[in-house]
């Protein structure tokens, strides 16, 4: 409760509640709360920064590397394209992009379709919160 009211307060929703008397009834954190981000882990942030870059420079490395691997144009070319895939920021590949549930960042045992882990994905399944799944029934 404390933690939705110092949300409300910080966007200045509840700014006309904010008398002492309000505060203490309303039991306010104090303003040096840690406050958390919308990824469950560091490697979940990781992960999505490295999908912002291969979003931005996926493309033209995926061109530049085609171009490095053309035997049919000049070497000047190839030489030139080679330098610009070098210059292009490694986390710009598909290969180094993992796979992870959006709940608990775990790694292994994904659902693509939903991008839950096998666990959450049941748990959910199993509670009707996912739209268009049913349990097997025969």
């Amino acid at each position: 409760m404390a933690f939705i009211v110092n949300a409300l307060l910080r966007f200045r929703v509840l700014g006309k509640l904010t008398t002492p008397m309000n505060e203490s009834c309303l039991g306010v954190l104090p303003q040096n709360q840690q406050i958390r981000n919308k990824w469950p882990d560091y490697r979940m942030k990781k992960d999505a920064r490295k999908r912002d870059t291969l979003r931005d420079y996926g493309v033209y490395k995926l061109r530049y590397n085609a171009l490095r691997k053309n035997d049919i144009i000049p070497l000047e070319i190839q030489q030139i394209a080679d330098k610009e895939i070098y210059n292009c920021p490694r986390d710009a590949s598909i290969t180094r992009i993992v796979q992870r549930c959006q709940i608990t960042s775990r790694p292994r045992g994904n659902v693509k379709r939903w991008r839950l882990s096998r666990i959450v994905f049941r748990h959910l399944a199993d509670y009707n919160k996912l739209a268009g799944v049913q349990r097997a029934m025969w």
